[in-house]
């Protein structure tokens, strides 16, 4: 059975006044905001509001999963002893409310728990979002949204006020820390480099992690020892960025499958283009409803290669967001490699193979990419985005090597790590970049919207 935790809120500007709620459904293992909801309701009372943003929590949990367990966590006192059943429901407007929130699961499937106010500011924020919006005459709008951003840095601050950063800032933590001597900190990476042992293994066009001889992975292809050419400098080491505003974060979208994806073919941008097959079409349908849901996201930028537009044109189509597409997202050139699967390169092409396996600046037979000219163009683009979208949330919908690229160089990795990270058809990785050139990984590989 799956588990979620729902977080819910409500309040009232006047008491009664112009109310609203807000409500997120979370994983209970990583913290992961699987969906938010928020409504400015008119005036109303704060517990009218509070059951509201009840009620909303738990039809969100339904609609993700019926049959799972739910922990509904909520700073009303009152809310959560009368659900529980403790204390006697006497007002008029509580007892249809909380008749229709007990209806919306069966009863043994939740469990309610009181939590302090600051606790609960996700909801909170939603809520006041929600109310926000009302003031406007409008309503709340997922795409919007800023409630899983702000309460994440809040809990990054609370972090660093822990350790002692609240007088100093982020800054000077990590400044401290750095000076601890890094073993990583300015170290020359290569541009893609990738040390991959054993030769003749590579990653499918899927992106997983394969083990074994004879494999390969055409997003990302293997790359070998590290190479001497420097790629873009290495972010900061220290402790995380607390106080440094809203960052830029860019959430990596890999398209969904296409005919050559589970037939493991290398699949560039010099090939056929192809598009998305029925599974993948259903896998973009997915990745946009969980989106939708999330409510985070601001713009949308594209590969230009078919498979991409089409499942950003998906997310877009739900977000009611417009697409742009940026050439520096495509996927390398595989060259005379283009559609074929790594055993057919080995015997068609051996020595170029045995080359491109060796160094990141060989190229595919017959005038493909190298990955260190991936490397480079994908950190070009990296930066070209962080000036355009500063302190904005974007999805950027792009292959298996420029999100690898993307999470290793943010993370100021060495080269091999590229290879040590799985990557599945439409899995979504995130990651948030601040002013002072600091990067977070937030999320990688994250698959759980096609379950």
């Amino acid at each position: 059975m799956r588990e979620f935790v729902v977080e819910a809120d409500g309040g009232s500007r006047g008491n009664p006044g112009p109310a609203g709620y807000g409500a997120v459904v979370l994983d209970p293992k990583s913290g992961e905001p699987l969906a938010e909801v928020a409504e400015y309701i008119g005036v109303a009372t704060n517990n009218v509001a509070e059951y509201k943003g009840l009620i909303a929590g738990l039809k969100a949990a339904k609609a993700l999963d019926p049959g799972a367990s739910v922990r509904v966590r909520m700073d009303s006192k009152l809310v959560v002893e009368q659900m529980s059943g403790r204390w006697k429901i006497k007002h008029p407007d509580m007892k249809p409310l909380a008749a229709e929130a007990a209806r919306i699961l069966p009863s043994g499937q939740v469990t309610y728990e009181w939590i302090p106010r600051e606790k609960n500011k996700h909801a909170d924020r939603l809520a006041n979002e929600a109310m926000d919006a009302g003031k406007k005459g409008k309503q709340w709008e997922p795409s919007r949204s800023t409630a899983a951003l702000d309460t994440l840095d809040a809990r990054d601050a609370e972090a660093a006020r822990v350790v002692g950063d609240a007088a100093a800032g982020a800054a000077k933590a990590r400044a401290a820390l750095a000076g601890g001597g890094s073993a990583s900190a300015g170290r020359a990476e290569s541009s893609v480099g990738a040390g991959l042992s054993g030769a003749g293994r590579a990653e499918s066009s899927v992106g997983a992690g394969l083990s074994g001889a004879g494999r390969a992975e055409s997003s990302v292809g293997a790359g070998a020892a590290a190479s001497s050419e420097a790629a873009p400098t290495a972010p900061p080491v220290g402790w995380g960025p607390a106080d440094l505003g809203a960052p830029a974060t860019f959430v990596l979208l890999r398209h969904g499958e296409t005919p050559l994806t589970p037939e493991k073919r290398f699949s560039g941008s010099g090939g056929s283009d192809p598009s998305l097959s029925p599974v993948g079409l259903r896998q973009a349908d997915a990745v946009a409803a969980a989106l939708a849901a999330r409510g985070t996201i601001e713009e949308i930028v594209s590969s230009p290669l078919k498979r991409c537009r089409e499942t950003a044109e998906a997310v877009a189509a739900r977000l009611n967001l417009d697409v742009r597409i940026e050439e520096g997202l495509r996927e390398a050139d595989f060259g005379a490699w283009e559609g074929l699967t790594f055993a057919e390169v080995q015997e068609r092409y051996g020595d170029d193979l045995t080359a491109w396996l060796a160094s990141p600046k060989a190229t595919p037979s017959g005038g493909g990419e190298s990955f260190a000219t991936v490397a480079r163009r994908v950190a070009a683009t990296r930066d070209k985005l962080l000036a355009r979208y500063a302190g904005r949330t974007v999805l950027l919908v792009t292959h298996v090597a420029p999100v690898k690229t993307f999470v290793r160089l943010a993370l100021g990795a060495p080269p091999e790590s590229l290879f040590r990270m799985e990557l599945s058809a439409a899995s979504i990785s995130v990651v948030a970049y601040y002013s002072d050139g600091t990067a977070s990984l937030r999320l990688l590989n994250d698959t759980s919207h096609l379950r």
